[in-house]
């Protein structure tokens, strides 16, 4: 069988976002990125992450807006090699009535039945009861909040849902 896939979303799991604006939390490097014309968007992240992903038994994943550009700006500062990412083309901010998250049904496509697990700050019971209908592979999404981002609790559930497959 083949290794379960990770689906990493940048802003929330890796860039914690939403802590305090004058707290760079401890660990963490700022840089700040232009992704489109404007003001540079301020980015925080921790190195260690990326050593603390590749030790995990997953296949990574960029599953975040920030699609191929995380390559680009995310991955050379946390340690992690190129990695294939989610395009999600025309669903990328889609709206839908059922309150699915826009990125769980072409998370879904992507996975093809595999084992999966997916970290991100945005998921909610729609999207647990959304790949519970919709995958026939075991599932993990796992919650992660954005005033901190990735910490050693959030690693261990991961270790624990791979222990499990």
């Amino acid at each position: 069988m083949s290794r379960p896939l990770l689906f990493l979303d940048v802003d929330g799991p890796l860039n914690p976002w939403a802590a305090q604006p004058e707290r760079r939390p401890e660990g963490y490097t700022t840089i700040r990125v232009s992704l489109r014309p404007g003001r540079p968007l301020r980015v925080w992240l921790n190195p260690s992450h990326g050593p603390s992903l590749l030790a995990l038994d997953y296949d990574l994943c960029w599953a975040t807006t920030w699609m191929n550009a995380a390559n680009r700006w995310i991955a050379p500062v946390i340690g992690l090699p190129e990695l294939p990412y989610v395009d999600f083309g025309d669903n990328l901010f889609a709206e839908r009535p059922d309150g699915v998250h826009w990125k769980t049904a072409t998370i879904v496509k992507y996975a093809q039945g595999r084992p999966f697990a997916w970290v991100d700050d945005e998921q909610s019971e729609a999207d647990e009861a959304y790949v519970a209908q919709n995958h026939v592979g075991p599932a993990l999404l796992h919650h992660v909040n954005p005033r901190i981002g990735l910490r050693e609790p959030d690693f261990a559930a991961l270790r624990k849902f791979r222990e499990v497959l």
